[in-house]
């Protein structure tokens, strides 16, 4: 992994913050549901993935969320709502799930909606479209049960700011 000095400060840091993110509630599943998920951050370091322990201005990360059924029964259609942390940028296109339909919001998580459906004001109390750039949080629902201990996966890109 690189790491690199920006007008003499070390921005080691904000592979800190990566990680940090990862281990704070920025993941909610559906309340009362056995769902359990997992976040981790990567880097493409010399043509291969490795943990982003240290990420600079510009690094793309790549995020992968378990989503794992922990209870005994199954689970029709669960949700999951990822927040993307401050200090990244969302890549556009970038958010997958095999089986899942995906949404945005840019109101901090309060609505979400597909792109197309996304407008911001613009000045003269005009609306435009919403960039990938203003998009606050990712959400996941699954499209088909998922069974007890069954796990999905989820994946999207974001750049270190």
């Amino acid at each position: 992994m690189r790491a690199k000095n920006l007008q003499g400060r070390s921005l080691c840091a904000i592979g800190a913050l990566v990680l940090a993110v990862l281990a704070s509630p920025f993941c909610l599943a559906d309340s009362g549901r056995p769902i359990e998920v997992k976040a981790t951050a990567a880097v493409r370091h010399d043509h291969e993935l490795v943990p982003a322990d240290r990420v600079v201005p510009g690094d793309e990360v790549f995020y992968t969320l378990e989503i794992k059924n922990t209870g005994p029964t199954p689970l029709p259609t669960p949700t999951v709502d990822f927040a993307i942390p401050e200090h990244m940028r969302y890549v556009a296109n970038s958010a997958v799930g095999a089986g899942a339909e995906v949404s945005y919001s840019i109101d901090g998580g309060h609505t979400f909606d597909r792109p197309e459906n996304l407008t911001v004001a613009a000045g003269g109390g005009e609306l435009r479209a919403a960039t990938a750039a203003e998009y606050t949080h990712i959400r996941w629902r699954l499209k088909h049960v998922l069974k007890p201990k069954a796990m999905a996966l989820a994946r999207f890109r974001a750049v270190v700011k």
